[in-house]
């Protein structure tokens, strides 16, 4: 399922978050850049590297260092609008859970979770619906603590997690994540999983209401399909070349045959919406780089394969002529920035 960004919703308990904390909101919106006007109209919605950059700029306007995890805290399952609704009044916590991963792109596009049985546990994965996307801190911190925090609030009881897996640093008040988990997250980790006991999937929801159910999946089901059918082609296109991306780097005329118009008719509407296909595809190209060169896992020579280039040399060449350095310098710099201590979207 392609990323459809942010709801602007999830501004609404960031900002009863700092308010409640004694900070003022205006001053922090005209600080971080944050257009106020964008909450009158709860159905707009932010690209993820916005939101991003928003939530990194409330960690440093408060020095809270775990901004996202202490957020979590904060989300209501009435701020995930329709989505918080039918998880409301689903029958169990394990139906409240199907629901999350089903109706999730309605609140926030950029990040699911995915559940998958193992012997007496259920594992939930968190993950970044764009693979080559760096996955940012504290929304990932942010989606864990809230979705245990939710659970807690349906089911009327504790629900702790037997275990808590990231794959980034922890944060310097290591202490603090037991205190919100109940356990020590595992850190450094190959994915971002919460491990619960299965006993939870029947627990009964305390708010269940299978009419009520019904009427808000009625709504979800209409609202999920408006917001994919209601994507422009510049977008829709954009997410066909990354799911294309794996295995080759799609022509002008295999992404028309792949829509169903021809190449001319596809550039003329491109052309309407202000850009061309080289230039899209291009686009593709240069941020599924910028997010392997910010894992470290990937050599130069495999993110020219994978971006599908000829050899090293045309990335780096191409890289420099997109962002002005080469990718070893762009690299060099997020490896001395994170060293400093300093907050980047991407950590």
């Amino acid at each position: 399922m392609p990323s459809r960004g942010i709801s602007v919703a999830f501004l609404i308990p960031m900002m009863r978050g700092l308010l409640r904390k004694g900070y003022d909101w205006a001053d922090f919106c005209t600080v971080a850049s944050v257009d106020m006007n964008m909450l009158q109209d709860v159905e707009s919605r932010l690209p993820e590297e916005e939101f991003t950059r928003i939530v990194t700029e409330a960690a440093r306007y408060t020095g809270d260092e775990l901004f996202g995890l202490h957020q979590g805290q904060e989300v209501t399952l009435s701020d995930l609008g329709v989505l918080g609704y039918v998880m409301m009044h689903s029958k169990t916590i394990g139906e409240a859970l199907t629901t999350y991963q089903k109706y999730n792109m309605l609140a926030c596009g950029g990040y699911n979770a995915a559940y998958q049985m193992d012997g007496e546990d259920i594992v939930i994965r968190l993950y970044a619906v764009n693979p080559a996307v760096a996955l940012s801190r504290h929304c990932i911190e942010d989606m864990a603590s809230s979705l245990c925090y939710a659970m807690k609030g349906l089911a009327g009881k504790q629900i702790g997690p037997k275990e808590v897996a990231f794959c980034h640093e922890p944060g310097q008040n290591i202490n603090e994540y037991a205190h919100v988990f109940g356990v020590m997250p595992k850190f450094r980790q190959e994915q971002n999983i919460l491990r619960m006991s299965q006993d939870i999937w029947d627990y009964p929801v305390l708010s269940s209401d299978s009419r009520l159910k019904g009427v808000f999946e009625a709504i979800a089901e209409e609202a999920k399909h408006r917001l994919i059918q209601g994507a422009k082609l510049t977008d829709k296109l954009y997410h066909w070349i990354i799911e294309s991306m794996p295995a080759r780097f799609p022509s002008l005329q295999e992404a028309a045959m792949a829509i169903r118009m021809s190449a001319r008719s596809l550039q003329a509407k491109l052309k309407q919406e202000g850009t061309s296909y080289n230039r899209l595809a291009n686009r593709v190209r240069r941020e599924l780089a910028l997010g392997y060169l910010a894992n470290p896992e990937y050599n130069m020579a495999e993110i020219a394969y994978l971006l599908h280039f000829s050899e090293p040399s045309a990335f780096q060449s191409t890289f420099k002529k997109w962002m002005g350095i080469s990718p070893g310098q762009y690299r060099l710099m997020l490896k001395e920035r994170a060293s400093s201590g300093e907050v980047l979207a991407s950590s």
